[in-house]
């Protein structure tokens, strides 16, 4: 793919544009910061080839629940305007996001300096680096800043409690292990959304109840779509939608989506096509 001439990169620590430092790197220097080696860096495709990404041999890796959250926002009815992932890492879902919602402006917030390195060099090989921001900054420290700015925020946070699980492996804690809570990853999505904007994350389908006790308090017409393995199997993932600040609105248990027509059998229509760059839709 065409490479663009670079990507928007900051630190979110001097106040200019809405408190948050945009500085402008060119692509060699971005790539410069990246401090893993060529050998653990695997060349992937997702959407059947519409995406290109560039991701560690280990560690987090983007997947189906990356490809999900993506298809999903396109139902959205969102046209344009100025859309955040928290924890973008090097992009599973923010790039399968760019694609799905071509006239939006994204940033990608992300602490770990090597997911954000390759996360440009993603953007770059996607050629949407003229639309994106990266901002190198835990998820706090972005909200306590950019108060009402975004149309849409986005993210598949961490899943685990800190101490509820064995170690997940070298190169995963960051991305499975909570070290914001749950309910304050929650709190800053809302925080930085616009009045009656949209957020919408996916988890462990076992975290609902955590989840349904925040937005309760911040958001409305909130939906909720399980997804299960199988049919008949139990979800072990939620897709959530809510939308900050309403009051109104019943809350929506959607009949959800299954991944495979079977236990070890063939993707289901709607979820391949859904890994194929199809929009989600919230039914």
């Amino acid at each position: 793919m065409a490479r663009s001439r670079g990507v928007y990169w900051c630190r979110a620590n001097s106040p200019t544009e809405h408190g948050v430092c945009w500085l402008s790197w060119n692509l060699t220097g971005l790539s410069g910061r990246l401090s893993v080696s060529s050998e653990a860096i695997t060349e992937d495709t997702l959407l059947g080839g519409k995406v290109s990404l560039f991701q560690p041999k280990a560690g987090f890796r983007a997947g189906t629940d990356s490809v999900l959250l993506a298809a999903s926002l396109a139902d959205l009815s969102l046209k344009g305007g100025q859309i955040a992932e928290f924890g973008c890492g090097a992009g599973g879902a923010l790039f399968p996001a760019m694609y799905h919602l071509p006239d939006a402006s994204f940033t990608g917030v992300e602490r770990d300096v090597d997911m954000l390195a390759l996360a440009a060099r993603n953007a770059a090989e996607n050629s949407v680096s003229e639309r994106l921001k990266l901002v190198e900054a835990d998820i706090q420290t972005v909200a306590r800043v950019n108060e009402n700015q975004f149309d849409l925020v986005f993210s598949n946070p961490p899943y685990f409690e800190a101490g509820k699980i064995a170690g997940p492996g070298r190169g995963k804690e960051g991305a499975y292990v909570e070290e914001v809570t749950l309910d304050d990853w929650l709190k800053a999505m809302l925080f930085v959304a616009k009045p009656r904007a949209h957020i919408v994350l996916i988890h462990r389908a076992a975290e609902l109840a955590r989840i349904l006790a925040r937005l309760d308090r911040q958001a409305g017409e909130i939906t909720v779509m399980p997804i299960r393995p199988y049919p008949g199997a139990e979800a072990n993932r939620i897709l959530v939608s809510a939308r900050k600040g309403l009051r109104s609105g019943r809350v929506r248990l959607l009949a959800g989506l299954d991944i495979y027509q079977a236990k070890g059998g063939a993707n289901t229509d709607r979820a391949e096509a859904a890994l194929l760059g199809k929009s989600l839709n919230w039914v």
